[in-house]
């Protein structure tokens, strides 16, 4: 491909908006192009990305023994009824009415579908297991679409679902995709961690993710270096601590004019944080008052509380509606002098503590030396604290390990959760009707390429791995106008293409600093510069990833360059 020719346009001035590397190296060097919050456009050389990393999956699905379809991305309102998950699976969810006002959601996964797509030819053991899977594009309605590819609206995803008649069988399955999930993102070059996770809106018996650390990651991750756990953040439990030999001093209300955080409070009663009460409210479906009680130094985990919840329709309480509700405001507020009708959990964090500082309720006040049993009374305990580096392990106590993970991957074993409301069943031996067994399997292609960029970048640009690069060779003809390089730069463009090397030529009338610029910035994993060495007939080869540069024989680049991208590729 020529460049001169081709719609491939990059960019010198940094994007508004953009915080992560990818999001950033991604608009900069024209693979994609944001048409609203979260909906992007692929160029051609984007596209070309896309395609490598959708084929790579598509021979490890097909190796794997799983058969490809496409299923629709219009999905009707009574799929999603059969299973409860019309209603439950929250405002992500895309909704819409044809003119006969009938309801459909464009689809943010497929479970429903293919679960009627099975039931209508399944009816046998004999038919059983069975693995399918699609490439489709996918919505969601994300809150803050951000970062990018990473967190969007509109995105590819791989996603494949089994059908299995026992627990056995389909934990088979659900290994099987484990494994193939692992060669998967080897190939793709992506480092990537396996962490036990929720299973969320989809529902089911288990599930794991596979993550990769960055630090525009949406997810908290917490592992374990002295043996193999991790996990999502969300789901490590965090259990009661140990109550405290101390004694119980006098109770004391004291004026705490405007120490309205937790660091001005510390400071100003100089006790630590862990000693203090932090209360935080929210309003669930937008009028029901719940408050969480955890310690000082300590943060509340959403994500464990919509699990606490059993919804995600909650958000913190503004100011406003503190003192509506409590007559306080914020950096006040506590378990005392609570009117009826508010419900209140106790993280585990605040077992055993003694001699806390708590608000009462009342601006500009707090109580010191607060103790449970004598002052108030422990109401139920949840654990919604977030998981923090040093906590200890669940599995060994040793202390955990924590960082930001993005999500690439994600399995769930299903169990009967679809097959059973929607009758999903087939016959057994003995003549029984029993509900097949299910497991679904799903791989965020787009945010593969911010992954991507994510582990493989430099300050100058994208350093893509030879097998998704959009092209593997870069041809750079220093001076059109000088004749003989650009003889030499045609003659081997038209051989590296013979060889079926993947080239680019830059053929283009620009200065030599802008053109080697774009190849940075583009991420060739090679480049051959053919410049004034031609008079001595030498070009210059150059690996992105390394910064090897040699001078070698023109005859022989190409043949030497073809046994570097094959080592490259095994």
């Amino acid at each position: 491909m020529r460049w001169s020719r081709y719609f491939w346009h990059t960019s010198k001035e940094e994007p508004a908006d953009a915080e992560a590397p990818s999001h950033k190296l991604l608009l900069k060097g024209g693979f994609v192009k944001q048409v609203s919050a979260g909906i992007y456009e692929f160029t051609p050389p984007g596209l070309r990305v896309l395609r490598k990393i959708e084929n790579i999956i598509r021979k490890e699905m097909d190796r794997s023994g799983a058969q490809e379809l496409l299923l629709s991305v219009l999905n009707p309102a009574e799929l999603w009824k059969e299973t409860g998950r019309w209603e439950l699976y929250g405002r992500e969810l895309f909704t819409l009415k044809d003119r006969n006002g009938r309801e459909y959601c464009l689809g943010p996964t497929h479970e429903e579908e293919i679960t009627d797509l099975v039931r209508s030819y399944i009816n046998s053991y004999r038919q059983l297991p069975l693995l399918l899977y699609q490439i489709q594009v996918k919505f969601r309605d994300e809150k803050r679409p951000r970062f990018g590819l990473i967190r969007g609206r509109e995105f590819i995803m791989k996603d494949a679902y089994s059908f299995d008649t026992d627990e056995l069988s389909a934990m088979i399955s659900y290994e099987t995709m484990k494994f193939a999930y692992d060669r998967i993102f080897k190939k793709l070059r992506l480092n990537t961690l396996m962490v036990e996770a929720s299973v969320g809106a989809i529902g089911g018996i288990s599930s794991h993710e596979f993550v990769v650390l960055t630090d525009y990651g949406e997810a908290r991750v917490a592992y374990c270096e002295s043996c193999v756990y991790s996990a999502n953040g969300e789901i490590v439990a965090l259990g009661k601590g140990k109550e405290e030999e101390e004694e119980p001093r006098e109770l004391q209300k004291v004026y705490t004019p405007s120490m309205d955080t937790i660091e001005k409070l510390s400071s100003f009663l100089g006790v630590p944080a862990r000693k203090i009460m932090k209360a935080v409210l929210y309003l669930v479906n937008g009028r029901e008052p719940v408050m969480f009680l955890i310690r000082g130094d300590r943060s509340v985990d959403e994500n464990k509380v919509e699990m606490v919840l059993g919804t995600e329709n909650f958000r913190l309480a503004e100011d406003s509606e503190l003192w509506e509700t409590l007559r306080t405001r914020k950096g006040f507020l506590g378990p005392f002098n609570l009117p009826d009708g508010i419900r209140v959990y106790w993280d585990n964090s605040l077992y055993g503590v003694k001699n806390m500082v708590a608000a009462l309720n009342e601006p500009d006040y707090h109580y010191i030396n607060v103790n449970v049993g004598r002052d108030l009374s422990y109401g139920d305990f949840v654990d919604v604290c977030q998981v923090e580096e040093g906590d200890p392990c669940p599995k060994c106590e040793a202390p955990l390990k924590t960082g930001k993970g993005l999500e690439l991957g994600h399995i769930f074993l299903l169990g009967t959760r679809y097959s059973e409301p929607m009758r999903a069943y087939y016959r057994d031996p003995q003549g029984h009707d029993r509900p097949m067994i299910m497991g679904c399997y799903g791989i965020g292609i787009s945010r593969c390429i911010s992954a991507i960029v994510e582990q493989h970048h430099d300050d100058r640009g994208i350093k893509w791995p030879t097998v998704v690069a959009p092209f593997e060779l870069d041809i750079v003809c220093v001076n059109t106008s000088d004749q003989q390089q650009r003889e030499v730069a045609e003659k081997l463009y038209m051989l590296s293409q013979e060889l079926g090397i993947e080239t680019i030529y830059d053929d283009r009338d620009e200065s030599p600093g802008f053109k080697f610029a774009d190849a940075d910035l583009c991420g060739f994993p090679y480049r051959i510069v053919v410049g004034k060495k031609v008079k001595e007939g030498k070009v210059e080869l150059q690996d992105r990833h390394t910064g090897e540069r040699q001078d070698v024989e023109i005859e022989r680049a190409l043949e030497l360059l073809k046994g570097m991208i094959e080592e490259d590729k095994r």
